[in-house]
């Protein structure tokens, strides 16, 4: 099956690095053990995910140099883009204290960059997600027909993180505003499980990745309802470094996900955000050898635990 990673960061040095001693995340990478990571270079790192049936991922940026002082990792983003572009998607880190700066700032890394979409962290930012200062950048990206990525779970020991800043309803007031505005929710709005579940089930803008939260207690409530509700509104994510991307894919196959509801999440509803063509496993069947197409159906009995004779 088709992967596409919807937050993935390379361990390379430069990375780990930026992270671990950032003034964010240098307390939380303290008490998660973050220097288990060995760094690899990224070429390395690339062939070894793309060996996962991961395709494509997209790579996040981060800007708060306004709250905490610290530049933003963009310059990395695009580094990584142009060194793979096949796999890479970027999606530039903006931060709404920069005013009408923030806004020119899209439409150039748009336009001029590639990226394909624009991150946001409201706890970073510390204001809500639907703060005035946010619509400007809104308004843009639904000009430029580009989707948000909004962080929306702070990590343990943040300094100056507020909890209520990550809230779903929040997210479900800027759907409401900006109905053409594609919504991604990172990190599943957690702890806020119901809230984050009905703000994707009622707008059909919004979407979430349940990255770092998988396996998180209320997880289960999750997993039913992509079963369930909203097969079509979550994306697979790893977060990687943060969750090895080998342990999120194992999280995924104990969840033992329907075929369908599998590739929706894990391939196809990516597709539509990002706008990509879908070449689902059973639309392709066309103009495949007989051998081909046995080959696919076998792979698709086998996910179903119904292996031909």
């Amino acid at each position: 099956m088709k992967i596409i990673d919807f937050r993935f960061r390379p361990h390379t040095e430069a990375i780990l690095n930026g992270i671990k001693n950032s003034a964010m995340f240098k307390a939380s990478c303290e008490h998660m053990g973050f220097d288990k990571w060995k760094p690899e270079p990224l070429d390395k790192i690339v062939a070894d995910v793309k060996a996962m049936g991961v395709e494509k991922t997209v790579i996040t940026g981060r800007d708060c140099q306004t709250t905490y002082g610290s530049p933003s990792n963009n310059k990395s983003v695009l580094e990584f883009c142009r060194a793979h572009p096949d796999f890479f998607m970027g999606f530039w880190g903006i931060d709404p204290h920069k005013g009408m700066d923030a806004v020119r700032e899209v439409e150039k890394v748009i336009k001029e960059y590639g990226m394909k979409g624009i991150a946001t962290d409201p706890y970073l930012a510390h204001i809500s997600p639907c703060e005035a200062r946010y619509y400007p950048i809104y308004a843009k990206c639904c000009e430029l027909n580009v989707p948000v990525f909004i962080t929306m779970a702070p990590p343990a020991q943040v300094a100056g993180a507020v909890l209520a800043y990550t809230d779903p309803r929040d997210v479900d007031v800027v759907a409401r505003d900006f109905p053409e505005l594609k919504i991604v929710m990172s990190h599943a709005g957690y702890p806020f499980v119901h809230e984050a579940i009905y703000a994707c089930y009622r707008n059909k803008n919004v979407y979430m990745d349940l990255s770092e939260y998988e396996a998180a207690p209320m997880c289960e409530t999750y997993i039913r309802a992509m079963k369930e509700m909203i097969a079509d509104k979550i994306v697979f994510a790893s977060a990687h470094p943060f969750v090895d991307i080998k342990d999120c894919l194992a999280n995924y196959e104990k969840m033992e996900l329907p075929a369908d509801v599998k590739e929706k999440v894990m391939y196809t509803n990516a597709c539509k955000i990002l706008g990509l063509p879908v070449a689902s496993e059973v639309s392709s069947l066309r103009g495949k050898t007989d051998a081909q197409i046995y080959d696919i159906l076998d792979k698709l009995f086998k996910e179903l635990g119904k292996a031909p004779r």
